[in-house]
């Protein structure tokens, strides 16, 4: 399986996600798009893992690169590949597919509940009832046209979705390690700032290990249902 992932800022990688593949024996590439590196052609991946970024997804003149990086993400998508979108991630992919991304009500930052959405449809991966999962975002997307709910909080609604047999966005982290939740307090400390979904520095840095465990346990999953699909 060759995996291959966006990158947008050097403090945000792939976290668990990168021992999770190594330990399945499958061969990850990167591109560092605030590096300025060329993406690669859509044929020579098996799964795109698009990661998150403090930009938003409307900041193509800030950000210049993003107007190729969304036309890669939608030639894979059409392609069928399996596509993994992680907070900026899920949300260039809803942009992608025509949906609206815009600040959210609430910002939420931190360890928080998100509860699975019921579905009647079975062929979407089976989000648990709740986990207690990582935040760090600021925007939210409307649901695109044609996309299943699988996943909501008290304080954004649409937390996670899925678009076809093989294409999901999650805004929140799931590879969240100790050391990335270290980086992201180092670089994003400015946005701490007191609020109903906002964790303060100490509580973010103060997770147990068994916080980390599930988060990484319920990445795997879905990292395999998408391994799954892209063998069909």
């Amino acid at each position: 399986m060759r995996v291959h992932y966006l990158q947008h800022v050097a403090f945000e990688g792939l976290g668990s996600i990168a021992s999770w593949c190594n330990s399945a024996g499958w061969e990850v590439s990167c591109t560092k798009l605030f590096a300025g590196d060329n993406l690669p052609l859509p044929g020579g991946i098996d799964l795109l893992v698009v990661l998150g970024g403090p930009m938003s997804v409307n900041d193509e003149e800030e950000f210049p690169w993003l107007v190729a990086e969304k036309r890669f993400v939608g030639e894979v998508i059409a392609s069928g590949k399996p596509v993994l979108g992680i907070c900026l991630g899920a949300q260039l992919i809803a942009n992608v597919l025509g949906a609206r991304v815009y600040p959210n009500a609430e910002k939420e930052i931190g360890w928080f509940p998100v509860y699975g959405v019921s579905t009647q449809n079975t062929n979407v991966f089976p989000f648990p009832s709740s986990v207690e999962a990582f935040h760090w975002h600021g925007e939210t997307f409307d649901l695109p046209a044609g996309a299943v709910q699988i996943a909501r909080s008290e304080g954004c609604a649409h937390q996670a979705f899925q678009y076809g047999p093989s294409v999901i966005g999650l805004q929140f982290h799931l590879e969240t390690t100790p050391e990335s939740a270290m980086a992201l307090v180092e670089h994003c400390r400015n946005e701490l700032v007191e609020a109903r979904y906002v964790q303060s520095e100490q509580r973010i840095l103060a997770a147990e290990s068994g916080c980390f465990l599930v988060i990484h346990r319920l990445m795997g999953d879905i990292l395999s249902y998408l391994g799954q699909t892209a063998a069909v």
